[in-house]
């Protein structure tokens, strides 16, 4: 092939779409076809750490490509980045400068090999080097560097082309965060987390009423997070200045509820020694939020009812009739209807409190929240214990999205603060999560020991994957392993690699 059809070829192929590894390392291989090249590297300095790293190559192992990292100014590679200059090694083994780095000459080649190395620059900034051996009798020095410093000009300026593509796309991808960022705080309150579409329904119900004085009954399981609606309510209504008074009722024991709730004065019983305010008169220009309603006697069920509808009451014991300035908000995760029909629930203040009913729906049929609400934990007990964790893995996820939740969202809370309690890496693996949660994996026991290490080895894999995009090089190197060994283990475990480059 002449030079004229070679750069022709080398143009037609920078120019293809595709991943620019791929496209460098079929560059290469033109090279090897055409120029008898033996093998040929692209290295990319990092400007952060000054260090060189090989990007694609020719002719080398996994092993040796990991080897192949230099300083700036280091051997005959980091000179010529550090320089900007090209340069040639005649016979490397007559060359001290020239450090063999990746281990990938023999001795026998040695003495008959030519090394060419020439400066990849944009806009008179070198950022890599494209590097050749040759058979020193092939060596046609004047015509092999003037090719090589045209193909690395070709190289820089496609470089440079996908550079400023990716800074368009980094752009758009900044301007749709922001955009689903400000979707995101149209559909988020407080912390209550939530895009699907049971939450959105929920949050618009929030802001319908938040500023209005209406009585709220807020319905739900256990852990779904009413007390952070009664929250969300007062600190968006008009009353957010003024206080917010909340009692859980089912903590309180019956002799005391309405104590708690109106005051009493002295000696209204034994051991009633003073004057005590009620939670209705702390509350006064605020919010209460009566916790759990449904647990309620019926004796303090009838009072209440007065207080919503005269707003007004009286201390335990006492004969002044105070006003209640407030604005009710209630919660229960108790059938009330079925309490009314055993008569354990009065009917006129179950409708006094269904004004404007708001239900939470389950964790299990908001699953699409997970993640959301996953990473919100991880962030806030990953700084709150001082740990270094920063994601799930995917079988980790997939285990979160199998499992029912009776707990709901305050047992994923649970569950997240106790991985990131026992997790020691940045990344929390299955393993890392409880049994109740391991025995819902399909396909399932896990407990003997080569079983275990399987499905450990294939969890580590499919994370590399997953962060790689499917680079089998790249995981190769963050599992600290070889290309052979890792595709061996890819087959063993029937991984397809394939489907983690469109994620």
């Amino acid at each position: 092939m002449n030079d004229l059809n070679l750069l022709y070829e080398i143009t037609e192929t920078l120019g293809s779409l595709g991943p620019l590894p791929r496209i460098l390392q079929r560059v290469l291989q033109i090279l090897a076809q055409s120029m008898g090249m033996r093998r040929g590297t692209v290295t990319i300095l990092n400007p952060e750490t000054a260090e060189l790293q090989i990007e694609v190559a020719h002719g080398l192992t996994a092993e040796a490509r990991r080897r192949g990292r230099y300083k700036l100014g280091e051997g005959i590679t980091g000179r010529v980045v550090e320089t900007g200059e090209p340069a040639v090694v005649p016979r490397v083994s007559q060359e001290p400068l020239f450090l063999n780095r990746t281990r990938s000459r023999g001795s026998r080649e040695k003495d008959e090999l030519s090394f060419l190395c020439v400066p990849i620059k944009i806009n008179y900034k070198t950022i890599g080097a494209l590097s050749v051996d040759k058979l020193h009798r092939d060596l046609d020095l004047d015509r092999d560097l003037r090719l090589l410093t045209i193909i690395a000009s070709i190289i820089a300026q496609t470089v440079n082309n996908l550079l400023l593509i990716d800074r368009e796309k980094e752009r758009l991808h900044n301007e749709n965060v922001k955009l689903k960022g400000q979707l995101q705080e149209r559909y988020q309150m407080g912390n209550i987390i939530g895009t699907s579409g049971r939450m959105r329904e929920v949050f618009e119900m929030i802001e319908r009423v938040a500023k209005s004085n209406a009585t709220i009954l807020i319905r739900g399981e256990s852990g779904t997070g009413k007390e952070m609606v009664a929250s969300a309510l007062h600190y968006n209504s008009l009353r957010a200045d003024k206080p917010f008074i909340k009692v859980n009722l089912a903590s309180l024991p019956e002799t005391l509820v309405e104590s708690e709730l109106f005051g009493h004065e002295r000696g209204a019983f034994t051991g009633a020694m003073q004057r005590k305010q009620g939670r209705f008169e702390l509350a006064q220009g605020g919010t209460i939020f009566l916790d759990e309603i449904g647990d309620l006697s019926l004796n303090v069920q009838l009072k209440l009812l007065r207080v919503i509808q005269e707003r007004e009451y009286a201390r335990l014991g006492g004969t002044a009739t105070l006003k209640a300035d407030i604005r009710l908000l209630a919660a229960t995760h108790r059938d009330l209807e079925q309490a009314m029909s055993q008569g354990i629930f009065r009917e006129d203040l179950y409708y006094r409190l269904n004004v404007f009913p708001i239900y939470l729906p389950p964790l299990r049929e908001r699953m699409a929240d997970i993640p959301a609400l996953s990473e919100y934990f991880l962030n806030k007990y990953g700084e709150e214990h001082a740990k270094p964790v920063k994601r799930l893995s995917a079988p980790a996820l997939d285990l979160l999205m199998q499992y029912p939740w009776p707990g709901n969202v305050r047992e994923l809370e649970n569950i997240i603060e106790r991985a990131v309690l026992v997790c020691d890496e940045d990344t929390i693996l299955s393993v890392h999560l409880p049994p109740t949660l391991q025995r819902q994996e399909p396909g399932g026991d896990h407990r003997g020991l080569s079983a275990q290490v399987a499905h450990l080895e294939r969890e580590l894999i499919t994370e590399a994957l997953r962060q790689t995009r499917g680079n089998q090089s790249q995981a190769a190197q963050i599992l600290d392993t070889s290309l052979r060994i890792l595709g061996y283990k890819i087959k063993q475990y029937a991984i397809e690699a394939k489907r983690f480059r469109a994620t």
